[in-house]
């Protein structure tokens, strides 16, 4: 495995300087890397530097790096020049869901760089074998799914797919270590990879609860923060039924799992959503109300709440406790 030292002299192309792809930006400067940011719209190119030093600005503030940390003119270049990516050894593609676009800026990534640098996308949604189809020598393309905001969570999906040399992903997962992520390796291509699998199938039995009046959003939040929120970033969820006991989990999957929604479609509450261009805390207009205050203050908060949670799961990771309990077992 490469040293961090070797790591950090990886050069980086990130391609959509968006909210998603600037908070990358963010993430990579932090530990040392050279980025070359592409805009690939006009919007992105305008608002890139001063949105990227915003959240530089930010994270000085959350103590998430030293008040003296100051951004190197030659550690980041903002450019709409694909040119600029020929000395990169990973590209981030951080495009609009959409493939044609994602498409067309792979063919323009490939025009660029040798035959052997790994060209990756942030999807959350598109299957990856689907988008390797695009890209020139297909073994080197993966998936890097981030969380947002990249630079104070430790969340990451890697994923190959059909085509993905195997070689190729395991760089990846070890230079997510650099960038002090925990990520998982996904050697098959799902659709929605397991993060939104698991999140997507909570979502549907709220909408289902909701829907057919069993249960209030008010409600489902609070559940859902008091009882999940209060043990998962401990112990994930197999460690959480290993601590809850196995006796009883037989006859709890049978009686509860026939009752559980099934539904394929759009919820209701959520086409309304739609169909108002809602936005939540974006633009005032969610599936709750807030003034322009009520969506700033939320905004502060996640922000502070990040970095709590970064430091807090921290202080108990899986193998400081596996290790504490070894040692204990033998005392």
């Amino acid at each position: 495995m490469k040293s961090k030292a070797e790591f950090r002299d990886v050069e980086i192309g990130v391609v959509g300087l968006g909210l998603m792809g600037s908070s990358i930006i963010v993430s990579l400067l932090l530990t040392g890397h050279r980025i070359k940011a592409i805009a690939p719209i006009p919007e992105d190119f305008e608002f890139a530097a001063s949105r990227i030093g915003d959240q530089l600005d930010l994270c000085r503030r959350l103590g998430l790096i030293k008040q003296s940390f100051e951004l190197k003119a030659e550690q980041l270049e903002i450019t709409r020049d694909y040119r600029q990516l020929k000395n990169c050894g990973l590209v981030l593609e951080c495009v609009i869901e959409d493939i044609e676009a994602k498409a067309s800026v792979y063919r323009k990534i490939a025009n660029e760089v040798s035959p052997e640098v790994v060209i990756a996308t942030n999807t959350s949604a598109i299957a990856i074998s689907a988008l390797q189809q695009f890209v020139p020598h297909p073994e080197r393309f993966l998936g890097i799914h981030w969380a947002e905001p990249a630079y104070a969570t430790r969340f990451m999906e890697i994923t190959c797919g059909l085509e993905t040399n195997l070689e190729s992903a395991e760089w990846a997962f070890h230079i997510a270590h650099h960038w002090g992520k925990e990520p998982t390796l996904l050697r098959k291509d799902i659709q929605g990879f397991i993060t939104n699998r698991l999140m997507y199938a909570v979502y549907r039995e709220i909408f289902h609860l909701i829907g057919n009046g069993m249960a209030s959003m008010e409600d489902a939040d609070k559940a859902f923060r008091y009882d999940a929120g209060s043990w998962m970033t401990l112990m994930g969820v197999f460690r959480r039924i290993d601590f809850m006991g196995l006796k009883d989990w037989a006859q709890i999957l049978t009686s509860i799992l026939p009752n559980l929604g099934n539904e394929d479609n759009v919820p209701e509450l959520m086409q309304q959503m739609v169909e108002r261009k809602a936005r939540g805390t974006q633009n005032l207009i969610g599936l709750y109300s807030y003034t322009q205050e009520e969506a700033k203050a939320w905004d502060d908060a996640f922000a502070l709440f990040n970095k709590d949670i970064f430091q807090l799961a921290a202080a108990y990771p899986a193998g400081k406790l596996e290790e504490r309990n070894k040692n204990a077992s033998v005392i």
